[in-house]
């Protein structure tokens, strides 16, 4: 895997030369903040590994035919929208006014309104809870994923608990998976032997009769 310093120096100039947007251009010019920056690093990059389909500082249109600009929008092929905003600790918490605290609820409620999948996550969060925040993530991206984004070797049902997977917020069992697919258990448990040995699915934990399973984040 190429080193996070190098592919997001790839991806954000990339993204500043295909720009013709002057005001967009400007604020990636500008750098990234410090938390978003921070949650590609820490979060994004070690759980997906790459930054297909993810767009810094994506400009909205808002009800007032202003402006705003979502931190990182998630845009794979389908028309799917999903939003991804790093809420500081300072001004989206302690320090946060009347004023800045309605705005915050405008903007959410004006993306939930135009059908984007909506993605918050506390800045204190990236650090302190990485690896929840990780499978948070493919969770996210679970909610957007086709069978054709998945290697073209696996069968229906094998796609299928991948992405079943990744909609989890938890380590689950056989018996969860098998009732999902409608198979019995123990074709649920060579499904998940099988992914395993694909570096897909990771044993999240127990002996090897009541074993949990998680998607893969590193």
């Amino acid at each position: 895997m190429i080193l996070f310093v190098d592919a997001y120096e790839q991806w954000l100039r990339t993204h500043i030369l295909e720009e013709s947007n002057s005001r967009r251009r400007e604020l990636l010019e500008k750098g990234l903040g410090h938390g978003t920056r921070e949650f590609l690093r820490i979060i994004w990059y070690p759980a997906v590994r790459n930054f297909n389909q993810l767009y810094p500082e994506w400009e909205v249109r808002d009800f007032n035919n202003g402006y705003r600009y979502v931190d990182l929008a998630y845009l794979p092929v389908g028309g799917m929208k999903g939003a991804i905003e790093i809420q500081g600790y300072g001004p989206h918490a302690w320090d946060l006014d009347v004023r800045r605290f309605k705005d915050l609820c405008w903007r959410h409620s004006l993306l939930a309104l135009d059908d984007w999948i909506l993605l918050p996550i506390a800045y204190l969060s990236i650090s302190e809870e990485t690896q929840r925040c990780q499978q948070l993530v493919l969770s996210f991206i679970g909610k957007f994923v086709t069978t054709t984004e998945l290697p073209e070797h696996l069968g229906w049902l094998e796609t299928e608990s991948v992405r079943f997977a990744r909609r989890l917020l938890r380590p689950f069992t056989p018996t969860e998976l098998a009732a999902h697919l409608r198979v019995s258990d123990q074709h649920a448990r060579r499904l998940l032997h099988k992914l395993v040995d694909h570096q897909l699915i990771v044993i999240a934990g127990g002996a090897q009769r009541y074993r949990t399973y998680a998607i893969r984040t590193t």
